[in-house]
């Protein structure tokens, strides 16, 4: 497989991708930098791919035990060397999330970030890249997904996620009050633009209501006009600073 070298969080990070199919982008960054954690703490990403957001969390927040599940077997490889290039541990599965091994079974986890394939394919059309269209193409059903993320996490413990907006329906009735303290966060591309993406992070078995904060916005003034990084300053602190992002406000 023909892999390309990408620079994450301001060159701090270097991983390894395939040059066509699915690649991780800026959803991953966000993802890891929802999470609060302390050193010690577990760390199941579900879906990881080759390990972006797996990565990131621990250049933030060094010292946490981390484990990856990934269907398709060459992404699982690149997670596993993208770990060890940069000087990580972890534990990588090469399973489908919704047959996973004894050994993960019996394990539960302080935390469990998860970004799944985002579209449902009886209203969608397939990638022509296998690869591709399995990282974005839902073949579990996002209600189940969630539920198998949810019996991976220890009562307490923190659920993040990114999603498409049109999906936000969809995730909270599939959490059934199983997830409490639920914070929505949405990420606009500019300013007056709806929210395309949105981040959602709860606490298992946690009362507190939901809120909906106000929108991340990723990019500067109303439209591209010219070529180059148009990051906010909000949106850069996250993507080259590898800074997290505020949810108790």
């Amino acid at each position: 497989m023909e892999t390309t070298r990408d620079a994450f969080l301001g060159k701090r990070l270097q991983v390894l991708q395939p040059a066509s199919g699915y690649r991780a982008g800026a959803d991953p960054v966000f993802l890891a930098a929802s999470l609060s954690a302390v050193p010690g703490e577990t760390v199941l990403d579900l879906g990881c791919g080759v390990g972006v957001a797996m990565l990131c969390l621990q250049t933030r927040l060094p010292g946490l035990i981390l484990t990856g599940v990934e269907i398709q077997p060459e992404l699982a490889a690149l997670a596993r060397r993208n770990l060890a290039e940069n000087g990580f541990e972890g534990s990588i599965y090469d399973t489908d999330a919704s047959d996973l091994p004894a050994e993960l079974k019996a394990q539960t986890f302080d935390h469990v970030m998860t970004n799944p394939p985002f579209f449902q394919r009886e209203v969608g059309t397939n990638a022509r890249n296998p690869s591709r269209e399995a990282g974005r193409g839902e073949t579990i059903d996002l209600g189940r997904w969630i539920g198998i993320a949810l019996r991976r996490l220890r009562p307490g413990g923190t659920l993040v996620m990114v999603n498409r907006i049109e999906r936000l329906p969809d995730c909270l009735s599939s959490m059934n009050g199983r997830l409490g303290d639920l914070r929505i966060l949405p990420l606009s591309a500019r300013t007056g633009r709806p929210a395309k993406l949105f981040i959602l992070k709860g606490k298992k078995g946690a009362g507190g209501q939901l809120a909906l904060l106000p929108p991340l916005v990723l990019h500067r003034g109303a439209a591209h006009e010219r070529d180059g990084e148009s990051y906010t300053p909000e949106a850069q602190a996250v993507l080259r600073q590898g800074r997290g992002l505020e949810f108790d406000s």
